[in-house]
């Protein structure tokens, strides 16, 4: 398994935990140890279900239990898992939280389904390389986050998931066709004046978004009023349409300075102070929130801020929250999707699945 760093040190690497290993014998044969627990390697068992995806089941649970019962695995799993004590943990609700995680993972009991994941593949004209992050997420600590680009958005898709927003779901989504133009960096430590650019932005795309739905009501009507469909040439209205918005984010992004200063408007909060003082740009984009339990899930809008090729921001408008996000370094093999085609499969799938 591989861990987040402790919460909120996003830039740390990687932790690495081993779950199960397998031991190939003579005539074919193999045995699994379960390596969950602290008592050493257990009895285990791997079935093959399918393509692309195996399971796990631990056959001596017992070596999970500790002496002092829960209290004891809770304290020991909060000090590997955070990196701290029940002790240094004053704010209720984040003990709460880190609770229900608790209560969540250890239940399985290393019992598990592992099915396949593609790292996401990239493009010229991304914005960045797409991949792996870790990202703060408030009081639930760090979550991994897979960045993909798709045309004129990027989808931030949860690897890990929290009580609130499971993994699969899409946590932010970022509109590159609506860049947006920070004020100067007095202005933009004032959350209101912040908030105002991003509502207006808001209110365009969805003017824009409510044209596009007349315009292809109206094009379904044509179709359906005529005796045979009008054959549109190559490069027509509909084709320049797109190339002109994408003419037109290019121009902004070539615009747009190669640095300017950054700083989090007053009353934002954020787990870890350290982030950049500078950014490329920033983005209008929307972020998922909902109750515990993935109820009432909606989306808000937020601020994409792009720092630089490895590390980025959100800022959750609604919670008055920012997020950074770090990307993953470790190198995994195979990892690639073998087509643009099974890779959105793939992510369908994980968002069902969370469903």
């Amino acid at each position: 398994m591989y861990l987040p760093p402790h919460d909120p040190h996003v830039d740390d690497p990687m932790r690495f935990k081993p779950l199960f290993r397998i031991h190939l014998m003579e005539r074919k044969c193999a045995t699994v140890e379960c390596m969950y627990g602290h008592k050493g390697p257990h009895n285990g068992h791997i079935q093959i279900v399918k393509k692309d995806e195996f399971s796990t089941k631990c056959n001596q649970t017992d070596h999970h239990r500790m002496s002092g019962g829960r209290q004891e695995e809770f304290r020991t799993w909060l000090r590997e898992e955070w990196g701290r004590t029940l002790e240094d943990i004053f704010h209720e609700h984040m003990q709460e939280l880190i609770l229900m995680k608790f209560i969540y993972t250890s239940q399985y009991d290393n019992c598990l389904t592992y099915r396949r994941i593609y790292l996401p593949p990239s493009s010229p004209d991304d914005l960045i390389k797409p991949g792996l992050f870790k990202g703060t997420y408030g009081s639930h600590g760090l979550e991994i986050v897979m960045l993909s680009f798709h045309g004129r958005k990027a989808k931030g898709t949860k690897i890990t998931g929290d009580p609130n927003i499971p993994a699969g779901q899409q946590t932010v989504e970022i509109d590159l066709a609506h860049p947006l133009q920070l004020p100067d960096i007095e202005n933009l430590r004032d959350f209101s004046e912040l908030s105002r650019i991003v509502l207006e932005v808001q209110e365009q795309v969805r003017r824009e978004e409510q044209e596009e739905e007349q315009r292809q009501e109206e094009e379904d009507r044509s179709q359906q009023a005529a005796s045979q469909p009008a054959v549109q040439p190559p490069g027509g209205e509909g084709a320049e349409g797109e190339e002109t918005a994408a003419g037109a984010e290019g121009a902004a992004q070539d615009k747009a300075p190669t640095s300017q200063p950054f700083v989090l408007p007053m009353g934002v909060i954020s787990r870890n102070e350290d982030y950049p003082r500078t950014c490329r740009i920033c983005f209008y984009g929307t972020g998922l929130i909902a109750g515990h339990g993935f109820t009432s899930p909606e989306r808000t809008p937020g601020v994409f801020v792009l720092f630089d090729d490895d590390r980025f921001g959100f800022i959750w408008l609604e919670l008055k929250s920012f997020s950074l996000y770090s990307r993953i370094k470790v190198s995994f093999q195979n990892a690639e999707a073998p087509s643009r085609e099974a890779f959105d499969e793939m992510l369908k799938n994980i968002q069902s699945l969370a469903t």
